[in-house]
């Protein structure tokens, strides 16, 4: 079956959704295709806040959101592309603001502000600790309301490059049929989300976070780049990996010791963070969240959700006890390098979000500045992305490529891959986690290529066509494998520590 449009957005997420909203008010007819459903995107799980240097809540500026950036980034951003989305932050915190998201409000009716890690002021606008999800929703609506064509549980297979070198659309396998669609358009914005599912139960991420954007876009000749900066969020729950927003450090809570000393800055930035309670972890320290000191009405308004998640997932009342606490993947800085179109190597095909890397964050993103870049970037992408559709034509006769799904009728079972997922998981996280050693990333290297050059004897089992999740799991798996491989040789060749990637 085929589909045509003059832009194609490949995920649902805050950054695909604003890129289909800009690309559309540019005249363009528009798809978007996702591989789960918009309003569980990843986006959802940034509850912290977006940062804009308002003012709201003490002195700040614009130029200090810079510097912040710039240092977080331990000089391995783009000084230009940070100056641009930190001047377009005020302009983006405008835009949601008017189509309705519902910030916290000071007492005199202004976007509440709080301060995130290594923020020199209260930027972070929020609301409560619900700020991705809200933000989310409310762009979904306004793409609902301009009867943007949305195409749930579509899966990415490859993108299609005509003879001229464009791109011009993508193959890809609808979930619920079991059938291959080709989609056809002159200008595609990839915004499919991070990696950080990569370490398994080690990520706040959901499951849907393999990067198979990445991946796919690799294959088509789009260049990679920082992959081995990830980032570690410091405070998820110790038994479930579930996210414990900045918020509840913004807003005064405490990192303890099982002695109940407080061994770091809690504000620092998060690479620094993470790292602290690691050495406490190797110590043999247990860890905890303490917001008890907050009162119980103030984080019912203010943190309302990580009281739920606390109660649901560890059993224990963070308005009388401790949070157990763990650092795990959070976030990945890496990804396809773009330029200041946010178009990739490419041409034809932009990116945005978490799979681009714009150069904004560097080695170490700043708490409260990936709500803002998916706004930020996701406009420009959908608004390049239609000067360039509106230059080209559709191309009608292009062939895929594709072979893979050919290939996998002769693959056996004789390997369960998902323990070799939940394998990889956990190697990750001591090879090529926290703190890396040279000998480790080896050994992490030597496993990664041994699984690809076996994953013909790991095949699907079930051969159904409609809604096969054992044949997407897979195919998630195969991207996973590519990318672990990439991750692993960019943290192999940066033999000096920098941010997220820190090396003895």
């Amino acid at each position: 079956m085929n589909f045509k449009s003059d832009v194609l957005v490949i995920g649902a997420g805050g950054a695909g959704l604003t890129a289909a909203l800009n690309a559309k008010e540019s005249g363009m007819s528009v798809s978007v295709i996702t591989k789960e459903y918009p309003t569980r995107s990843q986006t959802c799980m940034a509850q912290g806040g977006i940062n804009a240097a308002l003012g709201n809540a003490g002195e700040d500026s614009i130029q200090a959101h810079i510097q912040n950036t710039l240092k977080s980034a331990h000089g391995e951003a783009d000084e230009e592309a940070i100056r641009f989305m930190c001047s377009e932050a005020p302009n983006a915190v405008a835009w949601l603001d008017s189509i309705g998201v519902c910030f916290s409000r000071t007492e005199d009716s202004k976007i509440a502000q709080r301060t995130l890690g290594g923020a020199s002021a209260a930027r972070a606008c929020y609301a409560q600790d619900y700020t991705g999800l809200k933000i989310l929703h409310t762009i979904y609506d306004r793409c609902m309301a301009e009867n943007i064509e949305i195409l749930n549980e579509r899966y990415l297979l490859e993108l299609l490059i005509d003879n001229k070198e464009n791109v011009c659309g993508a193959t890809v396998l609808n979930i619920r049929s079991g059938e291959i669609e080709t989609h056809l358009a002159k200008a595609v914005i990839l915004a499919s989300g991070g990696y950080s599912r990569i370490y398994d139960k080690n990520s706040t991420n959901s499951t849907s976070s393999t990067g198979d954007g990445i991946a796919v876009a690799a294959r088509a000749g789009a260049k990679l780049i920082d992959m081995e900066f990830v980032q570690f969020h410091p405070t998820a729950l110790k038994n479930s990996s579930i996210l414990i927003s900045e918020s509840a450090r913004g807003e005064g809570g405490y990192l303890l010791n099982s002695k109940g000393e407080r061994f770091t800055n809690e504000l620092a930035p998060r690479d620094v963070v993470s790292r602290a309670i690691n050495d406490e972890i190797l110590r043999g320290e247990d860890i905890f969240l303490d917001i008890r000191h907050l009162g119980e009405k103030f984080i019912d308004e203010g943190l309302p959700q990580e009281r739920k998640l606390a109660k649901l997932y560890e059993n224990i009342d963070p308005v009388h006890d401790l949070i157990p606490i763990k650092p795990v993947a959070h976030y990945t800085m890496g990804g396809i390098e773009v330029d200041h179109k946010s178009q990739t190597n490419i041409s034809g095909l932009f990116a945005c979000g978490e799979c681009a890397n714009h150069r904004v964050h560097g080695a170490n993103r700043l708490g409260g500045n990936s709500l803002l870049e998916i706004v930020v970037f996701g406009k420009e992408a959908g608004i390049n992305a239609a000067i360039f559709a509106k230059e080209h034509q559709t191309q009608e006769n292009v062939e895929s490529n594709f072979s893979f799904m050919d290939e996998l009728i002769e693959y056996t079972n004789e390997i369960d891959f998902y323990q070799k997922r939940e394998f990889i998981g956990d190697l990750l996280y001591k090879n090529v986690g926290i703190v890396r050693t040279k000998q480790e990333l080896l050994i992490a290297q030597e496993e990664i290529r041994s699984l690809q050059s076996s994953l013909s004897l790991m095949g699907v089992k079930d051969k159904q066509k409609a809604y096969n999740t054992n044949l997407i799991e897979f195919i998630e798996f195969r991207n996973m494998l590519d990318v672990c491989e990439v991750v692993i040789q960019s943290a192999l060749k940066r033999e000096v520590s920098c941010g997220a990637h820190y090396i003895v």
